[in-house]
């Protein structure tokens, strides 16, 4: 073999060798990706109890789950209510404030003094010193006969510690139990026990979420009356109470 046969069987015997180096460290490269991608990026998943990534309220045995403040959604749900405060838009539907931010709506805290009409569907009453406030995901609300309508509170001094309801105090619209017979979302459940709280309070004076119920005469006898307004109201739109 001449010398220029030589160099090149070396020549090739090297490319040779390096092309297999590769493919071996290609393969190692392969063998361990996997892993790294399983430590760097984890699988995300909802913590047990909490479906759908929400959060179960369990103060005073609210017992309600919601999305936690800072979830952003691309859209409204249905029924929603638009509410303005300082200039700034609020939309609020079934016990959730959501606010614009970017593209998309994000869950928040309603500004403290914002104005509501009518609670939401699901509410606890807890009273504080003989006041009752009504609390929802986080958010407490107040009865003001001036502006005739719900407002935004700061939390009472003593939230954790609350006081025994006064012996003429009403039961709370929550006392109903329902049940929705055609698969009702939950933002249908909502707008449902709306319209019909607000048709079964015009119908007889009485409104469960104020002292008294807000109207003259027997407490008893006009929360009898109210419930029954609510419940054929709710059985008509396809709901079982109890």
């Amino acid at each position: 073999m001449n010398k220029t046969a030589k160099i090149s069987a070396l020549s090739l015997s090297i490319l040779l060798l390096g092309a297999g180096a590769a493919q071996l460290a290609a393969a190692a490269d392969e063998h361990s990706r996997p892993e790294a991608a399983r430590v760097e990026r984890p699988q995300a998943r909802a913590a047990p109890g909490r479906p759908g990534g929400q959060v179960l309220d369990s103060r005073y045995n609210h017992g309600r789950y919601y999305p936690p403040v800072g979830t952003v959604r691309p859209s409204l749900p249905e029924g929603y209510r638009p509410y303005f405060r300082g200039g700034n838009p609020y939309y609020f539907s079934g016990g959730i404030w959501y606010a614009p931010r970017g593209p998309g709506f994000a869950v928040v805290y309603p500004p403290v003094g914002l104005v509501i009409g009518v609670l939401p569907p699901f509410y606890s009453t807890v009273w504080f010193g003989g006041v009752p406030y009504y609390y929802a995901d986080n958010v407490y609300y107040s009865w003001q006969p001036d502006q005739n309508g719900y407002a935004v509170v700061d939390p009472p001094d003593n939230a954790d510690a609350p006081s025994q309801p006064p012996a003429d105090a009403t039961p709370a619209q929550q006392d109903l139990i329902i049940y929705p017979k055609n698969g009702q979302s939950k933002d249908q459940q909502a707008a449902d026990q709306f319209e019909c709280h607000t048709w079964a309070k015009g119908q007889t004076g009485f409104d469960p979420t104020q002292p008294g119920g807000g109207a003259p005469g027997g407490a008893a006898m006009n929360r009898s009356n109210y419930d029954r307004a609510m419940s054929a109201c709710l059985q008509a739109r396809g709901y079982q109470v109890n």
